[in-house]
């Protein structure tokens, strides 16, 4: 009896999931952006244009490589005999430009009005040209690759460029100037929706890192008991119903297919990949990324050591153009602050990516396990009472099917990540132990 009841617990959840169907496909009505239209919808994650995460990777780079030149400078003036602001002043005041223009660039988002844009076109535009003038400059006078502030106006030439073309990108889809018919865009379904409270997948890509979005969630947590109205529905794209469609496609898809390879549990595995396999990829990558950086703390601590028992003595440049000295990379790093500031963003990008990792893969199990659920129900609801009376599939068989293999299931693509890491995590293991009896040399333990 225990069985059975946990059986029709678990139809009951599956039969109100799958009754929902209706609902989730009933497309409503949406305002095209105007302010009226905006009353419903959240105000502060509301659009993304073409290019959104695109735009705010080649930000957080642009941002890397700013820093990196405003450092370069200050370690190149600091060999000098006399002070040059130029070397690190423009870069600084660069790097409030980029932080402004993304500022910027998210407010124009949320309130739906790309018009605006057209200033971030312009800057973009005059940046890549002062920077290639630079570029070419420097390459009139003889600087090459060896040269660190070469690379770095290179890497900014390129960068200003891809963000000129992502906003000319954005001009093109959306047409919002140079053409006679705008293209309008209706906002995303869940957003037009108060009850959907979950905006992980609305926010800007920062928010998405940082987990931002959830401060007043969970400052309401603090104050007070929170119960499932206060957690709201779920986003279209997470719910049960939702999965349960793109993995039946899979499956449909694995059946019309005129091939050879033999059918059963390869095909299910295949279309298992085909249906949740590039959210699982994506997890794979962010985890192997965070356990490659995880080579740089090690390094950067060994090279500190290794500066500071010099004294952190900076080898002085030999190369002097245009009156100012150019350092190379290595003599860059032989810098101890430098190697601290890398060692604090390497740490930071480091637990980000694995954040990200651990979300993509938990996410995927859950929307898998739902789906599988909901396969199982349409599965069992085609059964006759026969198979069920003559023992061929009892109510034990269902709840095992339903609750203990689908968690299973969900749990391997947990854990699935950590398949591809472990071999980068064995060679940092061994790394790790070879700088550290090269740390104990340098201090002197015995």
């Amino acid at each position: 009896m225990d069985a059975e009841g946990g059986c029709r617990i678990c139809l009951q959840v599956l039969t109100s999931s799958a009754g929902s169907k209706n609902a989730l496909l009933k497309p409503r009505n949406a305002g095209w952006g105007s302010q009226s239209s905006k009353v419903h919808i959240h105000h502060s994650t509301w659009l993304h244009f073409p290019g959104h995460n695109l735009r705010w990777i080649l930000t957080f780079i642009l941002l890397f490589v700013l820093v990196c030149e405003i450092a370069e400078g200050i370690v190149s003036d600091g060999v000098s005999e006399s002070r040059h602001l130029h070397l690190y002043m423009p870069a600084g005041m660069a790097f409030l430009a980029a932080i402004t223009s993304v500022v910027y660039y998210h407010n124009i988002e949320t309130s739906n009005f790309p018009k605006l844009l057209i200033a971030l076109l312009f800057y973009w535009t005059l940046a890549f040209i002062t920077k290639t003038i630079k570029f070419v400059k420097f390459c009139d006078n003889g600087v090459g690759f060896s040269q660190l502030r070469f690379c770095l106006t290179g890497l900014l030439v390129v960068l200003y460029g891809m963000l000129l073309a992502v906003e000319i990108n954005v001009i093109r889809v959306r047409r919002y100037v140079f053409f006679k018919t705008p293209k309008e865009v209706k906002p995303p379904e869940d957003l037009q929706d108060l009850g959907v409270r979950f905006l992980q997948p609305f926010v800007n890509l920062l928010s998405k890192g940082t987990y931002w979005w959830m401060n007043t969630f969970i400052k309401t947590a603090h104050k007070k008991p929170i119960d499932l109205k206060t957690i709201g529905k779920l986003p279209i794209a997470m719910r049960a119903l939702t999965n349960y469609i793109r993995l039946n496609e899979a499956f449909e898809a694995q059946k019309n297919k005129r091939s050879s390879s033999p059918q059963g549990s390869r095909s299910i595995w295949r279309a298992l990949c085909c249906a949740f396999g590039r959210p699982l990829l994506l997890s794979s990558t962010f985890r192997i990324l965070a356990d490659l950086l995880g080579f740089a703390g090690p390094l950067c601590i060994s090279g500190i050591v290794h500066n500071v028992g010099k004294g952190n003595n900076t080898i002085r440049p030999q190369t002097k153009i245009l009156g100012v000295f150019f350092i190379s990379s290595q003599e860059f790093l032989s810098n101890a602050y430098v190697l601290a500031v890398l060692l604090f963003f390497a740490l930071l990008l480091q637990r980000t990516f694995l954040q990200a990792s651990y979300y993509v893969a938990i996410e995927t199990g859950i929307n898998l396990r739902g789906a599988i659920q909901t396969k199982i129900y349409n599965k069992i609801m085609q059964l006759s009472t026969s198979n069920m009376s003559m023992g061929e599939m009892t109510a034990g068989q269902i709840c095992n099917l339903v609750a203990i293999d689908t968690n299973q299931l969900m749990w391997f693509f947990f854990l699935c990540p950590n398949l591809w890491a472990m071999p980068v995590q064995v060679r940092r293991l061994n790394v790790l132990l070879l700088l550290m009896f090269v740390v104990i040399d340098c201090l002197g333990i015995s």
